[in-house]
């Protein structure tokens, strides 16, 4: 062997060595869209936000949300469906996932085959609250006010299939009473109208429904799980009180389209488990009422699973109250 083919070889061998991580490194090398599928400021817009703020000190590279509401969070969905699935799109959904096949005919996207799933983030409680200008004082006042004031008392939510929707439909069917429902696009609008007195309560998410508790700019009575909430502790369970049994709670998780590169799956998990831990984040979700997920929780396979078992949850509960929504 000649010797400047040698001192060619001898130069080569880093760079072929360093060819595989190189590879490895070069995502992410521009920002990345996290679509969020309702309007800023509400629940989902909330816990996004603060994912998105640490995924991006992990990543290196700015993590953007990008809020596109509307029917449901299904316009959202269908487009990050839509997208090249390079890691540069993705989203940040909860349980109208799992509510959408029943929910709407003729859904443009499977919500389980096309869509790489990254993990779960939080499971959120929910309260039921009021404009703060309603009599009722706690929670035996408010079930007994909405008994008495059907068909005209009226409740909003962040559209059908929504986590607030559901959770009326089935207080509601649980209470044996009807009440004329005011859509929004995303919880952010429909909590500005209810401290503004427009409707007259709503079952929404702690992450939504601390704060103005708090300030009493709403009224709060109840939350809908098993246990009590720290970030609201002076309001009793439903389930300890009403409605013995009943418990309903959102959860929030990280999707990409489907055909992630397995490189950049890895990359966009491990940098979820990260935020997951990052002590601002788990402070955040104290202070609005919940808190991250077990870190088994947060894997490709654990997440598809799930979203497999709420899908027939859900499928049950919303053919049994008869609803239907269009996209």
């Amino acid at each position: 062997m000649s010797l400047l083919r040698r001192a060619l070889l001898i130069a080569a061998a880093p760079l072929a060595l360093a060819g595989p991580a190189l590879a490895q490194s070069a995502y992410p090398n521009k920002p990345i869209t996290l679509v969020v599928p309702a309007a800023a400021g509400g629940p989902t817009d909330t816990v996004a936000r603060l994912i998105a703020e640490s995924m991006t000190k992990t990543l290196g590279q700015t993590v953007v949300v990008e809020n596109v509401g509307g029917a449901g969070g299904t316009i959202g969905m269908a487009k990050v469906a839509r997208a090249a699935p390079d890691g540069y799109t993705i989203a940040v959904w909860h349980i109208a996932q799992a509510t959408a096949p029943a929910l709407y005919d003729g859904l443009k996207y499977d919500v389980v085959s096309d869509f790489d799933h990254l993990g779960r983030i939080t499971d959120v409680p929910m309260t039921l609250v009021s404009k703060a200008g309603l009599p009722p004082k706690d929670i035996a006042e408010i079930v007994a006010w909405m008994k008495a004031n059907q068909g005209k008392a009226t409740y909003g939510h962040a559209g059908i299939g929504s986590a607030s929707h559901l959770c009326m439909l089935i207080l509601m069917k649980e209470l044996g009473i009807k009440m004329e429902g005011v859509g929004y696009r995303g919880t952010g609008p429909a909590m500005n109208d209810l401290i503004s007195g427009t409707f007259d309560v709503m079952c929404d998410q702690t992450t939504n429904t601390t704060g103005h508790i708090k300030d009493g700019r709403i009224k709060g009575y109840a939350v809908t799980t098993k246990a009590k909430v720290s970030s609201v502790p002076g309001l009793p369970t439903l389930d300890g009180g009403a409605l013995p049994g009943f418990e309903v709670s959102a959860w929030h998780a990280l999707w990409a389209p489907k055909g992630l590169p397995k490189d950049v799956t890895d990359r966009l998990v491990a940098a979820l488990k990260v935020a997951l831990k990052d002590p601002k984040v788990v402070e955040r979700f104290a202070g609005l009422g919940t808190e991250p997920v077990a870190e088994a929780q947060v894997s490709p396979q654990a997440l598809k699973s799930y979203l497999e078992a709420e899908v027939k949850r859900w499928d049950a509960v919303i053919k049994a109250a008869g609803v239907k929504a269009s996209n």
